[in-house]
């Protein structure tokens, strides 16, 4: 599948003037949860210990994501970044070094936004971010909820795409969110218009065709994974 575009809530200057919920703000204050650790954000308070979460049981195998360790992942991340398919959307080509801030901007920050690689039966095969959507830009886009959960994501490699582990793998990622979210209510994304592929693979996984929402830079697909419906779809 060619990969949704990473859009808004990927960097941590995009958010500053979107304030955290005071529960948590005490919580940083109290130095519980404060970034300047890679571990840090995935195992705090705004994405439920994301780093805790464990796998998901796929028809391809165990699937889980696996928050991303610049020192161990950037060559990998970096590669498929430089991939024309994935260029088109995530516009990250060039350097390693294009990619590790992309990342930092993340890391650096307070957790709202954790970079996870998708590892498949022991194999990396598949870069993700899970963001607060609630607590990002995009929010200003759309009829916001508490703890709405947005999702952006690329499948590595091309002999990934196209054969239906797009829409598997996003469904599986979703159950995880729902699983170990139980405050988030909906699971977000919003692929470009454009990347048809995309827009069906989240069709497939149980999305639904929210709204065509008009971004900076793109005209969106915002597509819905509703805790209610999750089961009958």
């Amino acid at each position: 599948m060619p990969p949704t575009d990473s859009g808004l809530g990927s960097s941590s200057d995009d958010t500053l003037d979107l304030q955290l919920p005071p529960e948590f703000s005490a919580l940083f204050a109290e130095g519980h949860g404060l970034p300047g650790s890679p571990d840090v954000p995935a195992a705090g308070p705004l994405l439920d210990n994301l780093a805790g979460w464990g796998a998901a049981g796929t028809p391809a195998g165990p699937f889980e994501l696996v928050p991303v360790r610049p020192d161990r992942d950037l060559a990998l991340i970096s590669g498929w970044m430089n991939d024309p398919a994935v260029a088109a959307f995530w516009e990250l080509a060039g350097p390693p070094e294009t990619t590790a801030a992309h990342l930092r901007g993340q890391l650096d920050g307070d957790g709202r936004s954790v970079p996870c690689l998708g590892v498949l039966a022991g194999v990396p095969m598949s870069y993700w971010e899970i963001y607060r959507a609630d607590l990002d830009p995009l929010a200003r886009y759309y009829p916001a909820r508490p703890q709405d959960t947005g999702i952006h994501l690329l499948i590595g490699g091309a002999g990934d795409r196209g054969r239906g582990l797009g829409g598997m793998l996003l469904r599986a990622t979703a159950d995880l969110v729902l699983d170990h979210r139980p405050q988030c209510a909906r699971v977000l994304a919003e692929p470009d218009l454009r990347n048809t592929a995309s827009v069906a693979a989240f069709l497939n996984a149980g999305f639904r065709y929210g709204d065509e929402i008009e971004l900076p830079g793109k005209r969106a697909a915002l597509m819905v994974r509703d805790r209610a419906l999750r089961d009958l779809l």
